[in-house]
């Protein structure tokens, strides 16, 4: 398996596809970054030289791209300003809700988690029937 920063990328698939392995690579600019490197995209990952691979990671960092390490920091440090400044998107990030306007009345399972169990009224199963009242003593001594 050929290892582009640190990622193994499958060897059976075509560079164009297993590029996309990569966080923040899509077919648009992996075809993008095979061009720069001048590498064939209906090449086999198994088939690369060692020679193309250095080529492909070489363009990957000198060519500005941020993927893996690099962009999820980003998105981390985004949120995290978010959250710091008391934006509305940052107040949602922090309580865990949806981000972008949609409805949490119903649905937005996702973001909130599995409901909560103890909401639910409790019904009384067939094994619980009623219990009859007890029979009256008489009163005023023994009979």
């Amino acid at each position: 398996m050929p290892r582009i920063l640190g990622i193994d990328i499958p060897k059976e698939k075509k560079i164009g596809i297993a590029l996309t392995y990569l966080y923040g690579v899509g077919r648009s600019m992996a075809g993008r970054i095979l061009k720069e490197a001048q590498v064939s995209p209906d090449k086999r990952a198994k088939d690369l030289s060692e020679e193309e691979v250095l080529h492909i990671t070489n363009t990957i960092q000198k060519g500005g791209y941020k993927v893996e390490g690099d962009l999820r920091r980003d998105i981390s440090q985004n949120i995290k300003r978010l959250i710091d400044i008391g934006s509305w998107r940052g107040i949602r990030h922090k309580k865990g809700l949806p981000v972008r306007g949609q409805r949490t009345r119903t649905n937005a399972r996702t973001r909130k988690g599995p409901r909560k169990a103890g909401m639910a009224v409790m019904k009384r199963t067939a094994e619980e029937p009623k219990k009859a009242p007890a029979a009256a003593k008489p009163k005023g001594g023994t009979v």
